[in-house]
């Protein structure tokens, strides 16, 4: 018996027909004539249409990535960031990176020409297959500190969901996977990729944390994305009580608790867990979950925008989403 998206599917006895095609040793479906000539003059000119133009047709390429980073007056953090690239356990003709920069005033867009022209051009063994600088802005301005604010989170989420559609929508092309980094982020191990492109998974997070000082003046690992999290019987009560039009957000000056999950309410010994919602300071994902439409809303969905409506939207459509609450990375203390 077969589980899949919550339902099991039973084999079908041997004496049923079915009009899949049996598999040669090799894996190749094998039509036979009269196979054929159950399907209809269309089909069977589709079929034959597909056969001539499959050598022509451009395909994903196996295990290739698309680094897709949104970014606003980031020139501070670019050389960590792509020390951390650098860094990476990953074929380098695999990569393809991609930057939107918006609303920035200081010299990110500047800086990233000046990285273009180093990695594309003067070192051969660092070339990324593509790397594309895009620039839109949206002329949205909010102050630092008010950034977590909750009467402010709904408008600057959006925003940011517009410029993560903006980018993905311009810079994927045959890619199998996507990878969406933070700007400012300070480590993740070099094996990171391989470590959670081998769960397999529409899309997959790590743990993002931040290093904070407690009360004894030593420093601590602390949640820093509380976007990442699971629904959990209380939180789902909670949001059936709730208003169409009432937007979620997690953290600050919220004016309720959701009483969800978050990557760090898991025990020690949890690998992977499903989650509801994710952030987007690491997130992998199969490019044919975005390929099929699912980009990030700008409207609520289920009470959501950006990532963490983007991981609702997946899930409505039957794909995974999961975590892994014990492989940490760390942001930048702010």
């Amino acid at each position: 018996m077969l589980k899949t998206l919550g339902y099991n599917y039973l084999p079908q006895p041997k004496n049923t027909t079915t009009w899949l095609p049996k598999l040669t040793l090799n894996g190749k479906p094998s039509w036979n004539s009269s196979e054929l000539a159950s399907f209809s003059t269309e089909s069977r000119s589709i079929l034959k249409n597909n056969k001539a133009i499959a050598p022509h047709t451009l395909v994903p390429d196996n295990d290739s990535l698309l680094i897709l980073s949104p970014l606003k007056n980031n020139a501070d953090h670019l050389e960590r960031y792509f020390e951390l690239i650098d860094s990476l356990e990953y074929p380098r003709h695999k990569i393809s990176i991609a930057f939107l920069v918006s609303d920035s005033t200081d010299e990110t867009q500047q800086l990233l020409i000046e990285a273009k022209q180093w990695y594309q051009e003067h070192s051969p063994e660092m070339r990324f297959n593509r790397f594309d600088i895009f620039h839109q802005d949206f002329f949205y301005s909010l102050p630092r500190i008010q950034r977590h604010l909750y009467v402010k989170q709904r408008d600057r989420r959006i925003m940011m969901a517009r410029a993560r559609n903006y980018l993905w929508t311009r810079a994927l092309g045959n890619e199998q996977w996507v990878l969406w980094i933070d700007g400012d982020l300070e480590y993740y191990p070099p094996s990171i990729i391989h470590d959670l492109m081998a769960y397999d998974k529409d899309v997959i997070v790590p743990n993002c944390v931040i290093r904070k000082k407690d009360k004894r003046g030593k420093w601590r690992n602390n949640l820093y994305d509380l976007n990442s999290w699971q629904e959990t019987s209380e939180s789902r009560s909670m949001i059936e009580s709730l208003e169409d039009d009432t937007f979620l957000a997690e953290g600050g000056d919220a004016p309720y608790i959701t009483h969800r999950k978050y990557l760090n309410d898991f025990d020690e010994d949890e690998g992977l867990v499903p989650l509801d919602g994710v952030g987007g300071t690491f997130t992998l994902v199969k490019a044919h979950v975005h390929r099929s439409g699912i980009g990030f809303p700008t409207w609520l969905f289920q009470h959501q925008v950006e990532t963490e409506g983007f991981a609702k939207l997946a899930k409505a459509n039957g794909f995974g989403v999961f975590g892994l609450p014990n492989y940490n990375i760390r942001h930048v203390t702010e």
